[in-house]
């Protein structure tokens, strides 16, 4: 079952979230990050994906403070349209929306809440694990991680690369490597925005499957007890 909610950040913006429940008790709370395409279709499927699974859902409307309901494809106008989206945001508004939508999810059930985030969003789980009270993070190929390398993560988490993405070049990746051995770095023999099912131009399915699989894993370890 799935539902949209209002959900209001810190400094009084209103904005919306996409709520996907599991078919029984939850056995913990994820929020996914969306790309900078919006809440669209695809997310709203990862988000479904995740319930299926046994976790809470939310889908947080990142844009909702530059345009409401945003829902954008894949072709030249969207990524035109998307592109300008993603030069407005601010980050640490960003992270109020996050915030917003962590004590959401703890208002629900009292478990563990994960993040996980693709793209832009896989930026913002970064950041998220270093400055949020969240308790585990993934990032799929999360183009900003570089650029604030020098943070710390407060909790467990897991990367996912793609080899050939065009958008992160690989002495980006041995950045983070080197400064944070301790993290899990995970390359596959794809592009950008390979969990990306919705857009073929993109989609790896083999590198989506492992992704997911490891992604899956980890959460039960740091989220389930």
């Amino acid at each position: 079952m799935s539902e949209k909610v209002l959900l209001q950040a810190s400094d009084g913006h209103e904005f919306g979230g996409y709520v996907a429940h599991p078919a029984h008790e939850p056995k913990a709370a994820l929020i996914v990050v969306q790309e900078i395409f919006g809440v669209n279709p695809h997310i709203r499927s990862v988000a479904d994906g995740y319930a299926k699974d046994g976790f809470l859902v939310i889908a947080p409307a990142m844009f909702d403070r530059y345009e409401r309901d945003v829902e954008i494809g894949y072709d030249k106008a969207g990524w035109a349209h998307a592109t300008e989206l993603r030069n407005q945001a601010n980050i640490d508004l960003a992270l109020l929306d996050i915030s917003a939508a962590i004590d959401w999810l703890r208002n629900e059930v009292e478990k563990p809440v994960g993040i996980v985030g693709y793209c832009f969003g896989g930026s913002m789980a970064w950041l998220s694990a270093c400055r949020l009270d969240v308790d585990a993070a993934v990032a799929y190929y999360g183009a900003m991680i570089p650029k604030f390398v020098d943070e710390q993560p407060k909790v467990p988490v897991m990367l996912h690369f793609g080899r050939e993405d065009t958008h992160i070049p690989a002495v980006e990746l041995a950045k983070i490597e080197k400064k944070h051995p301790e993290v899990p770095l995970f390359l596959y023999n794809a592009g950008h925005a390979f969990n990306r099912d919705s857009d073929p131009k993109a989609y790896n399915s083999v590198a989506a499957r492992e992704a997911r699989k490891r992604t899956l894993m980890f959460f039960e370890q740091h989220l389930v007890f």
